[in-house]
């Protein structure tokens, strides 16, 4: 993997894996103590529709589904282990998931924009790192 796109796949996986747990806390604590943080955990109409009565399940999976899949990407990535690429799309693709689901309870924000640019910035790079865009790849007649 090109140094350049290591270091910016660890970067990014390893900032949206601790904004997640951060969020995913957030929404665990704040259905724990049935408070909005001020303003942090969303108002509890949104997961009218849902199968969720809190944000407890919610917060986990963002917490350890979310966040733990980008934390151990950004871990593998930046180890230049062989299966940083691959746990870098599955966290990229996870990403993804999550921001479909939440956008189908969740009126859109700028913030899932971000996550969602995010994701698919993750799975560019992955695309770059195993050198699906070079110019010299050999194709098949």
């Amino acid at each position: 993997m090109p140094r350049w796109t290591r270091i910016t796949l660890t970067v990014l996986t390893a900032l949206v894996g601790l904004t997640a747990v951060a969020g995913g806390a957030a929404l665990i604590f704040g259905a724990v103590a049935s408070s909005t943080l001020g303003g942090a955990v969303p108002d509890r109409s949104f997961l009218d529709g849902s199968p969720f009565t809190s944000y407890l399940a919610p917060g986990l999976v963002l917490a350890v589904v979310v966040g733990g899949t980008q934390l151990l990407a950004a871990v593998l990535v930046g180890r230049d282990s062989r299966s940083g690429p691959v746990a870098a799309a599955v966290a990229g693709f996870g990403l993804l998931i999550w921001i479909f689901v939440q956008m189908m309870f969740i009126p859109f924000s700028l913030l899932q924009l971000a996550y969602f640019a995010a994701g698919l910035a993750e799975l560019g790079l992955v695309l770059l790192s195993l050198g699906l865009l070079r110019r010299d790849r050999a194709v098949a007649p």
